[in-house]
C-alpha cells in the first residue's frame, strides 16, 4: 500500500488539479469478508486450538481435519462459508496446535479422539451441527455420529470413507502392519510416510499441476511431525485405524438408520480412499449425492470453491440453511 501511496503522489507533483484519493476506510474492506478468528479452549483435560468464523446464531457445521494435517487444510473454505454458517475447526490432539500436557497421559486412539471433539463441541455449547469429515476426521465424525445422532444434522464427507471397498492400494503398508506390527514395519512406515516427501506426496499426487499446490500446506505439517515424540503418536494412530475398519459395519448401521443427508465429495484420483468409497454411500443412504472431483486426497487445496459451491447447494436442499444453534459458551 504504501509503495501505491508513494507513485500516486510522484505522479502528482507539479499538477495542482490533481488530488490523492483517499485509501478505503477499513470497515469497507472488512464488512463483506467473514473473519477467521483463532481460539483455544479446555476440554477432556486438553488445550484444543479451533480456527472460527461466522456469526453465533447461524447454523453450525464443523469441519474435522485428517492426517497429517490441522485445521489449517480448511482456511481457504471457511471464509467461503461463513457468511452463511458458523463454521468450527478444531486441531485434533497430536495435531496442528492443540496442546495435550504430559500428565493427561492421554490414549492416541480413534477412540480417544471422538471422546475428546465430543468433550469440544459440549464446551462451546454446541447443540446441533452438520460435520464435514475428510480422512481421520471422518472415523472421528462417524463416531461422534453414532454416540449422538440426534445432535448431527448432515454430513459432508470429503474423501472420509467408511467401506472396505474404498480403501485403495496406498494402504499396503499399513495393512501389513495392522497384521504384524512388529518394529520393523513400525519403521517402514516412519521412514516411507512420514517424511517431507511423504507429505508431499500425498498433497500432489492425482493433481493435474503439483506446483499449484501451496507449499506451505506439506511444508507446515511436516514440521509438526517433526516435534519430539510425534512421530510415534502417529505410528499409534495408523496402528490404532484398523479399530476403523471393525466399525465400518457399525458406521453403516447408524447410516441406515439415523439416514442423515449426506453429500460425498471426492478426489477421484485419491490413492488412500478411492472412488468406490464414495459410491457406496448410496447402498445405504439411497439419497446421498455423490461428486467426483479431477484431484488427489487433498481435494480442498485444489477445489475449495467448488466444494463450499456443493455444500451450499447440499445444505439449501436438505434445509440446513435458517436452523438456529446454541451460542458458544464463553
Amino acid at each position: 500500500m504504501s509503495r501505491v501511496l508513494s507513485e500516486q503522489t510522484a505522479g502528482n507533483k507539479g499538477n495542482g488539479s490533481e488530488q490523492l484519493k483517499s485509501p478505503p476506510d477499513a470497515t469497507q474492506i472488512t464488512s463483506t469478508l467473514p473473519r477467521t478468528s483463532i481460539h483455544k479452549v479446555e476440554a477432556d483435560g486438553i488445550r484444543i486450538f479451533y480456527r472460527s468464523a461466522g456469526e453465533a446464531e447461524l447454523p453450525v457445521l464443523l469441519l474435522l481435519h485428517g492426517f497429517p494435517t490441522s485445521s489449517f487444510m480448511f482456511r481457504d473454505l471457511i471464509p467461503l462459508l461463513a457468511g452463511r454458517y458458523r463454521v468450527i475447526a478444531p486441531d485434533l490432539p497430536g495435531f496442528g496446535f492443540t496442546e495435550v500436557p504430559g500428565e493427561r497421559k492421554y490414549t492416541y486412539s480413534f477412540d480417544a479422539l471422538a471422546h475428546t471433539i465430543e468433550a469440544f463441541t459440549e464446551a462451546l455449547g454446541l447443540e446441533r451441527y452438520a460435520i464435514y469429515v475428510f480422512d481421520y476426521g471422518a472415523p472421528t465424525g462417524f463416531r461422534l455420529a453414532m454416540a449422538h445422532p440426534e445432535r448431527v444434522t448432515s454430513i459432508v464427507s470429503q474423501n472420509g470413507n467408511a467401506y472396505e471397498a474404498g480403501l485403495g492400494d496406498a494402504w499396503g503398508p499399513i495393512r501389513k502392519y495392522w497384521s504384524e506390527p512388529t518394529a520393523e514395519n513400525r519403521e517402514v512406515l516412519r521412514q516411507n510416510i512420514l517424511t517431507f516427501e511423504g507429505t508431499r506426496w500425498q498433497y500432489t499426487h492425482g493433481v493435474g499441476n503439483p506446483d499449484a499446490i501451496a507449499p506451505e500446506s506439506y511444508t507446515l505439517d511436516t514440521a509438526l511431525l517433526e516435534r519430539p515424540g510425534n512421530k510415534e503418536i502417529q505410528l499409534d494412530l495408523f496402528l490404532n485405524y484398523a479399530s476403523n475398519v471393525e466399525l465400518y459395519l457399525k458406521f453403516q448401521e447408524y447410516f441406515r438408520k439415523a439416514k442423515p443427508p449426506l453429500l460425498a465429495i471426492w478426489g477421484k484420483n485419491d490413492p488412500f480412499f478411492i472412488p468406490a468409497g464414495a459410491e457406496a454411500f448410496r447402498k445405504d443412504l439411497p439419497n446421498a449425492q455423490v461428486r467426483f472431483l479431477d484431484t488427489g486426497h487433498f481435494a480442498i487445496e485444489t477445489h475449495a470453491v467448488e466444494i463450499a459451491t456443493a455444500i451450499e447447494e447440499f445444505f439449501a436442499a436438505n434445509g440446513i440453511a435458517g436452523q438456529s444453534e446454541m451460542a458458544e459458551s464463553r
